[in-house]
């Protein structure tokens, strides 16, 4: 933290900092010395993509840099630093021609100064660093066991990169999207070592100024940025962005109604019943000061059992899991505990916004009749007989919990709720010690195999906190992600998500929702399921 006797010294840097940065002359398509302004209250940890692993780092590191492909708003793969692509017939090699007009930022380090063309050789050393143990990257994961152990990522000339897998995996598109793949130039990242998370230096739309951790980030526009908009105007539009660290979600929001904040990204039950109503609109007196955007979220919000061994005897019988299912009242809960944020998971457990997502899904609707029913089937009519269940939870998930316990105890349930600290619960869940859990389930990468692999037989806890292990099941996942058919690939998987539905290993609560309060002269922000921040189409009016 910075001697406060420094910080009065530090923003008046900042301020000239600022307008010396932004007084260049501005595009006439936005205001003059523009700068959008956003807070994050957990703070960065790192500008290098290869740690990208929180939201904190992702919304950095997608202004700095770019991957050889991207998302839009509606999830769609998009051509990015690759032009163009192809997979052989076997799923094996995945081949990109690149543009050959991408420069990286300008550093002392290229030659005169200026920014150096970005070629397949960087692509090939950006996706490797991720496996090199020295860089312990948290993103290594995406590749280990999925690629070729001897040539996985090869430059073939300055503008051909080629990708080999082991064995057919096709979600790897939405892999190559997510931020820890995206492109580092190999001479300045080998330089930095370590160092690089603070000397960023990449393609994107901003590119890197100044970082006081802990008190402001800065960026400032590419004007060497090579995509542009449908009309061909270079982007980004707006001079810069600044980012601030403010821990404390009340203050912030303050800053944003006062005017020094232009977004303020999800709700904090510290404020919500000042901008919400209970239906969970933007309150009246707010309209015209206050933009509200909101979208589905890629968040499913779920109850867990623990199958087979160490689990609860009374909940290895499927007809009580279905039981608890269909004893959930989940539109009351989300109206007077969320103010109608989300959406009742009356589906399956790939959530609202993801492309696979079917609302034909048949799931868990709340039938109290029907609940009572299978108790009734399983041998405990009434709850008679049903031994005490404990629901393990965490502090944030008290009130959801006891309003559930006291919905399933009208169907003659006894639950009772245990309390752990977050990390507690993770290691409960992965080591097998909680039988009945509550927990989400957090899209990595927009394809619902993401979701899918969670009850995936031969995989370990963390994901299958469940130990799901059904050879169907196991059958069915191991064909889709060789399927070269998008829409085939996604009967599959709603396949497989009704299956997790009939044999309950989870019990879906609710699909999460991302809302966005930005000021009014704020334009083309989007909002998407990912919650992905992008701000090269921005205006500022």
């Amino acid at each position: 933290m910075m001697n406060c006797h420094l910080k009065p010294f530090f923003f008046v840097v900042a301020a000239w900092l600022l307008l010396l940065l932004f007084s260049c002359t501005s595009p006439s398509n936005k205001k003059e010395g523009a700068v959008f302004r956003y807070n994050q209250p957990g703070g960065i940890t790192s500008l290098d993509p290869a740690f990208a692993k929180d939201q904190a780092n992702i919304w950095a590191v997608n202004q700095l840099y770019n991957g050889l492909v991207q998302l839009n708003d509606s999830l769609q793969i998009m051509p990015c630093l690759a032009k163009s692509w192809n997979i052989s017939p076997d799923g094996l090699t995945y081949t990109f021609t690149l543009r050959n007009d991408v420069y990286f930022h300008d550093h002392e380090l290229f030659n005169n100064g200026k920014g150096e063309k970005m070629t397949a050789f960087d692509v090939a050393y950006s996706l490797g660093r991720l496996l090199n143990e020295q860089v312990a990257s948290p993103g290594a994961w995406l590749f280990n066991g999925k690629v070729d152990e001897q040539q996985p990522f090869n430059a073939l000339n300055d503008t051909v990169f080629q990708l080999r897998l082991q064995q057919p995996y096709r979600p790897l598109l939405n892999i190559l999207s997510m931020q820890y793949c995206y492109v580092v130039p190999q001479k300045i990242a080998q330089h930095y070592g370590k160092e690089f998370r603070n000397h960023p230096v990449g393609t994107g739309p901003f590119r890197f100024k100044t970082w006081l951790e802990n008190e402001a980030l800065i960026l400032a526009a590419n004007r060497n940025y090579f995509e542009t908009d449908a009309q061909n105007n270079p982007l980004p539009y707006i001079d810069g962005i600044k980012i601030t660290f403010t821990e404390n979600k009340r203050t912030a929001f303050l800053q944003f109604l006062n005017g020094n904040l232009d977004l303020i990204s999800g709700i904090d039950a510290t404020y919500k019943d000042e901008v919400l109503t209970p239906d969970g609109q933007l309150l009246p007196a707010l309209n015209g000061k206050v933009q509200l955007l909101r979208s589905p979220q890629l968040i499913t919000e779920y109850l867990g059992f623990l199958l087979g061994t160490g689990g609860n005897p009374a909940l290895q019988n499927k007809k009580v899991r279905q039981a608890i299912g269909y004893g959930i009242d989940r539109p009351r809960l989300i109206r007077y505990l969320r103010n109608n944020i989300g959406a009742p998971a009356t589906q399956g457990f790939i959530p609202k916004g993801m492309p696979a997502f079917s609302p034909q899904t048949p799931g868990f609707t709340f039938q109290p009749d029907k609940a009572r029913q299978l108790l009734k089937e399983a041998g405990f009519e009434g709850g008679k007989g049903l031994p005490t269940i404990t629901l393990e939870m965490t502090p944030a998930y008290q009130d959801l919990c006891t309003a559930i316990q006291k919905q399933l105890s009208e169907l003659g349930f006894n639950i009772a709720l245990e309390m752990n600290p977050p990390s507690l619960l993770r290691e409960k869940t992965a080591k097998g010690e909680a039988a009945f859990f509550r927990a989400s389930w957090i899209a990595d990468y927009a394809d619902a195999e993401s979701y899918l692999a969670v009850m995936y037989g031969n995989n370990p806890a963390p994901p299958n906190y469940t130990r799901f292990n059904n050879p169907k099941y196991n059958q069915l996942y191991q064909a889709a992600l060789a399927q070269n058919n998008p829409e085939e690939r996604y009967r599959i998987y709603r396949q497989l998500d009704q299956l997790i539905l009939e044999e309950v290993p989870v019990i879906p609560l609710f699909y999460d929702e991302v809302l966005r309060f930005t000021r009014p002269n704020i334009e083309n922000l989007g909002i998407n399921p990912l919650n992905l921040l992008n701000c090269k189409q921005v205006k500022i009016k």
